[in-house]
């Protein structure tokens, strides 16, 4: 490969273009863990949240409330826990990636789960006339 050579204008350019860009982009201003809601809530400076469900994300399945409590910012892009070693990029976070491709896949298919318990509760809720048609109130 040859040698990369970056002169100082276009140096100075690319960071100017980067300013530009991240003063257009909301940054988060803090990271807390709602325990009522089970939830992480990044807030942003434009005053935008983001929450996620603390619990899905790999690495925190079993993690106590005051683990969960213990998040912080990592710098403008990730949030850290530092007694569980796990980190997370806040806008993979808000992609709903809440973990790797296997641990992810996994989470997919808990849900299509099959078991005596949850065909009883289907056949029970298709007797009361089943899923509530979307609009109907």
């Amino acid at each position: 490969m040859g040698d990369f050579i970056l002169d100082e204008d276009a140096f100075q350019a690319a960071n100017r273009r980067g300013e530009d860009e991240r003063s257009r982009s909301p940054i988060p201003t803090s990271v807390r863990f709602d325990r009522p809601s089970g939830r992480i809530v990044v807030e942003f400076t434009n005053g935008a949240a983001f929450m996620a469900p603390a619990r899905q994300l790999q690495g925190l399945e079993d993690a106590s409330d005051d683990e969960l409590a213990e998040v912080e910012l990592l710098g403008e892009t990730g949030l850290h826990w530092e007694t569980r070693d796990v980190d997370f990029r806040i806008v993979g976070l808000m992609a709903g990636i809440f973990g790797n491709a296997r641990f992810m896949e996994a989470a997919r298919r808990g849900g299509e789960a099959r078991s005596e318990v949850k065909a009883a509760a289907a056949r029970e809720n298709g007797r009361k006339g089943g899923r509530p048609r979307k609009g109907a109130a």
